[in-house]
């Protein structure tokens, strides 16, 4: 009997709440177990710190979260060596220095790094895009840097972050994976008519809150020119006076449905470094359920959006008005964008698309050692 390969994936948040894990190599577990791979998964923080960690106060729960997550990842240390692969996404530990990066190296037979975002530029970055001054002065900035540079392979979420990564990995082991969507869940269900009032919306989580925030003026200058809703789906309270708003709380369950409520799909970015790391994954979201997306032109979104084939690109609260003002009133302009998107998303971001990238990776790293 052929022994099942084993690997341990190693990972910040619970299974199946997190966009960034969700949406990314999550999705491709039981093609991984089809294929003879064992899987278990340890989490830095726990459903209770989960539930509390994006909330004001809890300071006795989150310190109580912290303690159980080292307490976890000291257990993981025990048991590292009995598994083929470690596949570590982010980071080990999400505080202070290396050491804990540095033990899973030491102990671990193969690693997979998988890295979202720029963290590299993260601790550098403007106070009101990191605004927790306890956490920017807690997080070990070297930890990213470190994974980088000694895994057995790097998984990135840009083009432009493997290139960086290229140039730090002692292996050149980096591969560039789109994030992904499971496109025969997430259908079209929009009837691209003004027969009601059109929906502008964004789905997001407390920590890119700060993005949507940029949009404020613009939404209520748009409000003054066109009736439409705004609608935020997230897991925090929001607000917008003087704009016409829904909040709508996230669950697995009603996802789907939400986001088939949208009309149109708003991906708002700052335009710096740090960007270049972003998958891209709200364009990939709002692309899969047939929707056009305006989105800021910087980093990867204009290699997922061709400006008025399949969705728009902008730059100016200018032309985020102008854009959004079309497309508002012109349905026939949505469906054109929205099919188009829809087309691109099957083609190039769903699941059999990407599978095969994961698997090459794996593969690879099993040939190595």
């Amino acid at each position: 009997m052929t022994k099942p390969k084993k690997i341990l994936v190693m990972c910040p948040f619970p299974q199946g709440v997190a966009a960034g894990q969700r949406l990314k190599y999550e999705q491709y577990f039981d093609r991984w177990r089809a294929d003879g791979w064992q899987i278990d998964v340890s989490s830095f923080m726990d459903d209770a710190l989960w539930k509390v960690v994006y909330e004001p106060g809890h300071t006795g729960a989150k310190i109580a979260g912290v303690l159980r997550g080292h307490l976890r990842r000291l257990r993981d240390l025990l048991r590292i060596s009995r598994y083929d692969v470690i596949y570590v996404c982010m980071y080990v530990t999400p505080f202070m220095t290396s050491i804990m990066e540095r033990s899973v190296r030491a102990l671990g037979k193969r690693v997979i790094y998988d890295i979202e975002d720029n963290i590299l530029v993260g601790q550098s970055l403007p106070a009101h895009l990191n605004p927790n001054r306890a956490a920017r002065f807690l997080k070990g900035s070297g930890k990213a840097k470190f994974m980088i540079r000694e895994a057995d392979h790097v998984i990135t979420s840009s083009p432009a972050l493997n290139d960086i990564c290229l140039k730090i990995n002692r292996n050149e082991a980096c591969t560039y994976i789109s994030s992904s969507v499971d496109t025969k869940r997430f259908q079209p269900n929009t009837s691209y008519t003004n027969d009601k009032i059109v929906v502008i919306g964004w789905t997001g989580t407390f920590s890119s809150k700060i993005f949507l925030d940029q949009l404020h003026d613009v939404f209520r200058r748009l409000s003054k020119r066109v009736a439409f809703k705004l609608c935020v789906i997230g897991n925090f309270n929001y607000s917008l006076p003087g704009v016409d708003l829904e909040v709508i709380s996230w669950s697995v369950e009603n996802e789907v449905r939400d986001l088939q409520t949208f009309d149109i799909g708003v991906y708002p970015l700052p335009i710096d470094d740090w960007v270049l790391g972003k998958s891209g994954l709200k364009a990939i979201q709002y692309m899969a359920f047939g929707l056009p997306c305006v989105a800021t032109n910087v980093g990867t979104t204009p290699l997922l959006l061709s400006d008025r084939v399949n969705g728009r690109l902008v730059r100016t609260d200018d032309e985020w008005v102008d854009a959004l003002e079309e497309l508002v009133r012109n349905p026939d302009l949505r469906h054109k964008l929205g099919q188009q998107a829809r087309k691109d998303a099957v083609a190039r971001y769903s699941l059999d698309a990407i599978g095969e990238n994961y698997d090459k990776v794996l593969s690879d790293v099993m040939e190595k050692r």
